[in-house]
């Protein structure tokens, strides 16, 4: 969970008199999830958020499922995309289900709109490029192995830095996303098990006031389509805050991976809980060190889960053919595991350099019928030397 967090100026106490110069008082804004019980953030405005001057229909947002109902190992190779174009509009879905989509996007513009998903939150994997998120809560840098949390309901756009490309893999799930449970204590502070601590984490700063008046479009999704809203004023106008909803960042860098005797499952990689599906990283780590152990990973079957990696460098330990941008698919009633010779050469070795987000979902995914263009589809035989 993200921690108390505060930007600004605030009054001494909540929902008391703020005021600003001219005597009149400053908006607030309570910004949380579950209604008034869960996370929340309370805003200060220089204007009230509810002054729209124009709504219309922008788009619709749909996904075509691929019709195959064929049970396979697949693989989809994301960065032979088309890149370019807006990181909000040119979303490319992938896999999905109905508590989580998963997009891959590789803008190469800024948006002249701000955008606030009220469906669901957002987890942002950035697999290149650097950047910030703007936000009425402040600044966000960003930069390559960061996940950026995006709780839904916040009003944000990127801004990029370099020449670089920017590649972002986006898991939008009508849950919230949170630390796992088992690396918390009772009062909600990450023990001195979990495989990162708070210190990790990446809060927003550097809050910026604009009192500016003009048309400012907002995007919003909801019901499965974006609306375009407009504010007769700047919606980063926000003169402090402070609570626990808010983005946030943590590197995969940052992710300290656990070594055991032997092989460890994959539950010991796990970065973060929502609703129906967990998400893990996968990290640089020294192997097993018994002299017997077998650090390749066993084959299993993902009973009641579909497993989903998506491959942040082109080395991992277990796979051949994989490269970096790979996505593969291995779904429940299908036993996988490592490639012909994987487990042979990992006897004896010292070390795996492997990068790789994984999603493992409790429901069936589908595919995407638009990345059937980028799939490997004889790789349901790679395991046959």
């Amino acid at each position: 969970m993200p921690i108390y967090h505060r930007l600004g100026e605030i009054p001494r106490k909540r929902h008391s008199v703020f005021p600003k110069g001219d005597g009149s008082l400053h908006p607030e804004q309570l910004v949380g999830n579950k209604g008034f019980v869960g996370i929340s953030s309370l805003l200060y405005h220089l204007h009230p958020p509810t002054r729209v001057t124009a709504v219309r229909p922008f788009a619709p947002v749909t996904i075509e499922a691929d019709p195959s109902q064929e049970l396979k190992h697949r693989h989809f190779r994301s960065h032979r995309l088309a890149p370019g174009g807006s990181a909000v509009l040119n979303r490319v879905p992938l896999l999905f289900n109905r508590d989580v989509t998963s997009f891959f996007v590789q803008p190469d513009i800024e948006d002249d709109f701000f955008y606030r998903n009220s469906q669901g939150d957002e987890l942002v994997y950035v697999s290149e490029g650097e950047g910030r998120l703007e936000s009425q809560f402040g600044d966000l840098p960003f930069v390559p192995g960061d996940y950026i949390v995006i709780p839904r309901g916040i009003l944000h756009r990127y801004r990029y830095s370099g020449d670089g490309p920017v590649k972002l893999l986006i898991l939008e799930a009508p849950g919230y996303y949170r630390t796992p449970k088992r690396y918390r204590n009772e009062h909600g502070q990450l023990t001195e098990n979990a495989p990162f601590s708070e210190r990790d984490f990446k809060l927003p700063q550097d809050l910026k006031t604009y009192d500016e008046s003009g048309e400012f479009r907002i995007l919003v999704k909801q019901y499965d389509a974006l609306t375009e809203l407009t504010l007769d004023h700047h919606p980063l106008d926000v003169v402090g805050w402070d609570g626990f909803f808010y983005p946030w960042a943590i590197s995969i860098h940052d992710f300290e991976p656990r070594v055991g005797r032997f092989h460890l499952p994959p539950p010991i990689h796990q970065s973060f809980e929502c609703e129906g599906f967990v998400v893990c990283s996968f990290c640089p780590r020294p192997y097993d060190f018994d002299p017997t152990a077998v650090p390749a990973p066993y084959n299993h079957s993902n009973v009641m889960s579909d497993e989903v990696l998506y491959y942040a460098s082109a080395d991992f330990m277990s796979r051949k053919g994989v490269e970096f941008g790979s996505l593969t698919l291995h779904p429940d009633g299908l036993p996988h595991g490592p490639h012909p010779g994987k487990m042979e050469a990992s006897i004896g070795a010292k070390e795996t350099n492997e990068l790789a987000v994984m999603f493992d979902t409790f429901r069936p995914l589908q595919v995407a019928k638009n990345i059937l263009d980028i799939e490997d589809r004889d790789y349901y035989r790679s395991w046959i030397e």
